[in-house]
């Protein structure tokens, strides 16, 4: 392999791990309403697994409130109960046109507790950054053996740990908004 095989692997990777962290932090709860809350809930629509959306229109009418209405009023009973058996923590009011998800403020404890929780994902998308860096510069190393200099081993080396460090600056970034975002009040 080439010396920009191994970098652009490691870029892929570490370019993955912080699309990963992104959407994981977009699942959890901030206190704001998002229709991104409901992205991982499935609802059994004739004999298969469907999400909320593709079964219902969802909409976020305000800050505090998701509206899902569904396009069938068979699916009413199917996402109220997909919706209470997840791990959401919030009950649905049914009027029989629309369901409402009332998203109630974070107490402080529940809010330390989601930073924590985003902290431990960032830190496991940086552990996957460390790895890509790592398998990148092993990759190289056996490349010598194979007769690439050592001085453009080195050179490499510096570029691989160059997109390390911007990756890891990334991952930052993004928790610290997740954090400032749970943390307002």
């Amino acid at each position: 392999m080439e010396v920009k095989e191994y970098l652009q692997n490691a870029e892929d990777s570490m370019q993955l791990a912080v699309e990963y962290l992104d959407d994981t932090l977009s699942h959890i709860r901030a206190g704001k309403a998002s229709t991104r809350l409901l992205d991982g809930i499935r609802v059994n629509y004739y004999g298969s697994q469907a999400p909320i959306s593709n079964v219902a229109n969802v909409s976020v009418p305000d800050a505090r409130t998701i509206a899902i209405t569904p396009w069938e009023k068979s699916m009413f009973k199917e996402i109220e109960k997909a919706i209470i058996n997840s791990d959401l923590g919030v009950m649905p009011e049914n009027n029989g046109e629309v369901i409402r998800l009332s998203i109630p403020p974070l107490t402080e404890e529940r809010r330390k507790q989601l930073v924590k929780q985003s902290k431990s994902e960032a830190e496991n998308a940086k552990v996957s950054v460390r790895n890509a860096r790592r398998e990148a510069i092993d990759g190289l190393k056996k490349e010598i053996k194979q007769g690439l200099s050592e001085d453009t081993e080195k050179d490499a080396e510096n570029d691989v740990q160059k997109l390390h460090d911007k990756y890891m600056k990334k991952i930052d970034t993004i928790f610290a908004e997740k954090e400032k975002e749970i943390l307002t009040v």
